[in-house]
């Protein structure tokens, strides 16, 4: 792996710095988690899509930039060098983008995807359910075939962003007499159907970050579904290779964390240098944030080539969460009894968002497959251990 940018990519990192210096808000934008918050952010995506920013790797034609996957690094280290507002979008752009990209027809990707870079549709996950959180397998919701229509009848939870999402992609069981990944369908939902009832659910922080989604009859075109009924399956794993694998969490995300964890270190060294352990954790955390930056270059180099994201995505998937884990929680001990204030507490003395940060990467280990589970995958498909 060539470790040396071009003059072209060196060219484009400058372009990108030069553009978010101009645009992103002097001040930070509101939690995405409340009305006005989330308002905030879609009309950020507003704004980066203006200067084409949306999704670099799309095709000109769909509103990108046909940029490949380096340069989407590159991108992704100056949007967090800019410290730039947070996607709220994220399920759409970095997650069914990319699978519409592989499996959806012509039609498909020209009706959801420009909408979806210019934030006018903004889109929630559904595969969770009661009985189905991390085992997608479980899945019951039905999505019985009747002519031109899916009518969906069932129950998804922990559906991140859809308090106000337009669109949920999700999996629906097609073949009632199927088990296990066998039968599943993925199906795109407008959440404004009649039959949908959208309940908030809160987080740790009392702000609705999730929803649980109720379908009763709810009617849905057959034109919606992406790929073949029955081969959900296939199209959702191709989905969680890109939540575990690559896209979701990019490596600058963490390499700020780190930045910024160094820089608390220095302003509260004269009391966090009373433990050695403290100083070890900070180098620690800039390590590992840079060897999976580096990681990361190396599965995007083989993509480039034509290779594939396959089981070792689950590797990348724990190392992620567990480090965004250990940072924020070295964070925590370096701010002492200060860590749980709030920021705008009158005591707080520039505690930022650490404390939000840290209770938020609580659910690192659970979403996108529990890491339980990941290790599971690891040790059947890549170690090829008994089940």
């Amino acid at each position: 792996m060539n470790l040396q940018y071009t003059a072209q990519q060196q060219a484009f990192r400058l372009e990108v710095r030069e553009w978010l210096a101009g645009h992103v808000p002097a001040q930070p934008l509101a939690s995405f988690d409340t009305a006005e918050g989330f308002q905030q952010h879609r009309d950020w995506e507003v704004i980066l899509n203006q200067g084409r920013w949306g999704m670099v790797t799309w095709p000109e034609a769909l509103g990108g930039r046909g940029c490949d996957l380096i340069e989407w690094l590159i991108f992704e280290e100056e949007y967090y060098r800019a410290r730039a507002p947070q996607r709220v979008n994220q399920n759409g752009i970095f997650l069914l983008g990319p699978t519409l990209m592989e499996y959806g027809t012509e039609e498909q990707r020209a009706r959801f995807l420009p909408a979806m870079a210019e934030g006018r549709d903004i889109w929630a996950q559904g595969w969770s359910e009661p009985n189905a959180g991390s085992d997608m397998a479980a899945i019951r919701s039905r999505a019985d075939h009747q002519g031109d229509k899916y009518i969906i009848n069932g129950q998804k939870t922990w559906s991140t962003r859809a308090v106000w999402a337009d669109w949920l992609f999700g999996m629906f069981r097609t073949d009632p007499e199927s088990e296990r990944h066998r039968g599943l369908t993925f199906i795109l939902v407008p959440l404004n159907s009649p039959g949908i009832t959208v309940r908030p659910i809160p987080q740790l922080d009392g702000l609705p970050g999730f929803a649980e989604i109720f379908f009763d009859n709810v009617e849905v075109d057959v034109s919606n579904r992406l790929g073949d009924e029955g081969a959900g399956w296939a199209v959702a794993m191709a989905t969680a290779g890109f939540e575990r694998g690559l896209m979701l969490r990019s490596p600058a995300r963490f390499q700020e964390t780190a930045r910024r964890l160094i820089e608390l270190y220095r302003a509260n060294e004269t009391t966090a240098s009373a433990d050695p352990a403290v100083k070890e954790a900070v180098i620690r955390a800039y390590l590992d944030a840079e060897s999976y930056c580096l990681s990361t270059y190396q599965t995007a180099c083989r993509l480039t080539q034509g290779g594939k994201i396959g089981a070792e995505s689950s590797t990348n998937k724990i190392f992620w969460s567990e480090l965004d884990q250990n940072m924020h929680a070295t964070a925590m001990s370096i701010l002492g009894a200060r860590a749980e204030l709030l920021p705008h507490a009158p005591a707080a003395q520039g505690v930022g968002s650490w404390l939000d940060g840290f209770l938020f990467s609580q659910s690192g280990p659970i979403y996108a497959g529990t890491n339980e589970i990941q290790r599971n995958i690891i040790a059947e498909r890549m170690l090829g251990m008994p089940r």
